[in-house]
């Protein structure tokens, strides 16, 4: 089994990834919470359906009698309004102090059950179990939680780490394959700004990635999750190198927002970010053309992305509120080379207005979603 550790005050924590593990729950959560836990476990209808009993299976085999609760599915649902409407059914249920939420999802799920989860009586035990690609490479590791407000993505949130994460490949063999695909840039993201043999993976072995081969997916997953504990264990509340993990995501959070999270899967606005990033350092002479060509290949090797139709003068303007800009000024990750980025706080807003026309270009040339 893989193990990493993220390294936070006051409880370090471990994310536990293997094939396998979704049926042997319990017993790990036997280890680490009292018998007496009181759990509620939050998910969505497409997930209870394919997955739910199973893991409540497992629950009350260690002796835990888990409640489930429903949330409605889809960035749609990531509002204040959920977190209220589930806290109140908490209420209801009679959940106390001494509940443990179990986020059994994908980011969405993980991010709304983990505000949840800190907000609830002040705060109550919190496990991650994600089951989407992009919620166990990225969003169930390091703590952040949020929901959306109209102006942007993430704009309400808390950093609140869980207990524990239980990671369990095979149960992305029932994954929808634009959400498996989406969920692929985000592990490719790990490879680009720190983890140099996972980028060569995905040009050497795509085709065994792409056919989600369990033993390639597993460790194409450890890896990943094991990049981001390095990364959050030395920055917890993204200070400064924490903000590498940002890459393709200050222009992907904008087209989100733009596009009224509808029109693209998170990782897609990601894959699409990412290609304007390394756009954007290939203009300002931060990357050289080699570089620039290997990850715009890498990124759209992976499959057909929505078309890009939206105004760079809008995105632009929906910078102004994203998280990471500071005082006015947008701050960018660039990449350098494979394996090498930087945080950029003066690039140009011309250049930024051209890698998004870029995208609406490349978008129409052949790499629509659902076409072809």
């Amino acid at each position: 089994m893989a193990q990493a550790t993220i390294h936070v005050l006051p409880r370090p924590y471990q994310a536990w990834i293997e094939n396998g593990l979704l049926t042997r729950a319990g017993s790990i959560l036997g280890d680490l919470l009292p018998q007496t836990s009181r759990i509620f476990v939050v998910t969505v209808a497409p997930v209870r359906k394919r997955w739910g009993a199973k893991f409540v299976a497992a629950l009350k085999a260690a002796g835990f009698a888990p409640q489930v609760i429903l949330m409605p599915d889809g960035e749609p649902a990531k509002r204040l309004a959920t977190v209220e409407a589930m806290a109140e059914k908490l209420v209801r249920m009679g959940a106390d102090r001494k509940a443990v939420i179990i986020a059994l999802g994908g980011g969405v799920v993980g991010d709304v059950a983990g505000l949840l989860a800190s907000l609830y009586m002040r705060g109550v035990e919190l496990v991650q179990v994600p089951t989407t690609v992009l919620a166990q490479v990225d969003a169930s590791v390091g703590g952040k939680t949020g929901v959306n407000l109209v102006a942007g993505k993430n704009l309400v949130g808390t950093f609140y780490h869980p207990r524990v994460v239980l990671i369990d490949p095979t149960v992305l063999k029932t994954l929808p394959e634009r959400e498996f695909r989406a969920g692929l840039y985000e592990a490719l993201k790990c490879g680009i700004i720190g983890n140099v043999e996972l980028f060569l993976r995905f040009e050497q072995s795509r085709a065994k990635i792409l056919k989600r081969d369990r033993d390639e997916l597993e460790w194409l997953i450890a890896q990943s999750v094991k990049l981001k504990a390095e990364v959050v264990s030395a920055d917890e509340h993204e200070g400064g190198l924490r903000r590498v993990l940002n890459l393709g995501h200050t222009i992907g959070h904008a087209l989100e927002a733009e596009t009224n999270y509808r029109s693209l899967l998170h990782g897609e606005a990601v894959a699409w970010g990412m290609i304007a990033a390394t756009n954007i350092a290939l203009t300002v002479g931060r990357t050289d053309s080699v570089t620039a060509g290997r990850i715009a290949d890498a990124v759209l090797s992976l499959g057909r992305l929505p078309e890009v139709n939206v105004s760079a003068k809008k995105i632009l303007a929906r910078l102004q509120n994203d998280k990471k800009t500071q005082n006015g000024v947008v701050h960018f990750i660039l990449p350098r080379e494979i394996g090498k980025v930087e945080v950029a706080s003066d690039v140009p807003e011309r250049a930024v207005v051209d890698s998004v026309e870029e995208l609406r270009r490349l978008s129409r040339g052949g790499w629509v979603w659902g076409k072809n």
